[in-house]
């Protein structure tokens, strides 16, 4: 039997440092691509915190910028409609909401309105013009798109 020989060399894929670091500037692109979006305001619910075409970062890693609390800014989508809606949280699921603020819907004689678990009750920061949790009621937290965690503010037009 003759055995034959290759007398070429096999190849070797090597990987260099600037490969290394190419994989590594993909990893962080797809991570940023599928982890933060960008929004714009649209109209007067949250003046004079965010003007109309103000432009805002937001992202649903809470692992990075920490969980939803108290006066943290979310989008999310209205109750019942595909409607996004940018709005104060103002309280969490378990906590009680002044009489002052309550949903419309819900009477004294029901005793103090209390959030239910796995909800947010969201409120605009100009409450005259604002339809928020006090029309519509608590939000579910998978209808929470995300926390804002930039703001671009363009400021009022002059």
């Amino acid at each position: 039997m003759i055995e034959k020989i290759d007398k070429q060399p096999k190849k070797r894929l090597l990987i260099t440092g600037f490969g290394v670091f190419l994989l590594f500037l993909l990893a962080i692109a797809i991570f940023f691509y599928k982890s933060f979006w960008t929004i714009s305001v649209q109209g007067p619910s949250m003046e004079p915190t965010l003007d109309n075409g103000d432009r805002l970062l937001i992202t649903k890693a809470y692992w990075l910028v920490g969980s939803i609390q108290k006066n943290d800014i979310v989008v999310a989508h209205r109750p019942g409609s595909d409607e996004i809606i940018i709005k104060r949280v103002l309280a969490l699921g378990g906590e009680r909401v002044e009489y002052s603020l309550q949903p419309k819907a819900h009477s004294i004689a029901e005793g103090p309105y209390i959030v239910p678990a796995g909800h947010v009750y969201l409120i605009g920061d100009n409450r005259p013009v604002s339809e928020d949790s006090q029309v519509f009621g608590a939000v579910p937290l998978e209808n929470v798109i995300g926390k804002v965690v930039v703001t671009n503010r363009q400021g009022p037009a002059e």
